[in-house]
């Protein structure tokens, strides 16, 4: 499929929700609540972050199987050893034997409203959640608060966020 720029609003008391590709107004508003709560998870796991290096905090949470599972961003001088915070979350959750992955939030230290691409998982972190994800598992990239207080975040469905992701057949 191809990464379209399909765009929508979609608003609820408590967040401005910017839709991409086919996450639908129906399946935002019936997750909206879990969406805010993760979104939410991910500041606070952002705020727990080790960027000594680069500076750049990132958090993550999102829900495996129905549970919730979290983590920040972990830098190391050996650039190499990094771990991002999609992965460690990740990583929490197939630990546990999780495998199906419904929810993902990230949160940065980027500017409120900055372009998504600065906002968005890396490539590796797209790779190892496409191993979990279905084409229409959520992506949730926090765009900071407005103005009138509510959260506000880009949506999306992984497979616009990864389109013809590699996999080996299954």
């Amino acid at each position: 499929m191809a990464a379209e720029s399909v765009f929508s609003l979609f608003e609820t008391p408590n967040a401005i929700w910017h839709l991409y590709g086919a996450a639908q107004h129906a399946r935002v508003e019936e997750a909206s609540s879990l969406m805010e709560q993760l979104v939410m998870s991910s500041r606070e796991a952002r705020g727990r972050a080790y960027a000594p290096y680069s500076g750049f905090r990132v958090g993550a949470a999102l829900r495996m199987d129905g549970e919730p599972f979290s983590g920040s961003n972990i830098e190391n001088a050996s650039y190499g050893a990094t771990l991002c915070a999609e992965r460690v979350a990740l990583a929490a959750a197939v630990d546990e034997g999780h495998r199906h992955l419904e929810l993902l939030a990230v949160s940065t230290s980027a500017e409120p409203n900055t372009p998504p691409g600065l906002r968005s998982p890396c490539g590796i972190c797209r790779q190892v959640a496409s191993e979990f994800a279905s084409d229409e598992t959520l992506v949730i990239l926090d765009a900071g608060t407005a103005s009138d207080g509510r959260l506000q975040a880009e949506v999306a469905t992984f497979d616009w966020l990864l389109p013809w992701r590699f996999n080996l057949g299954h």
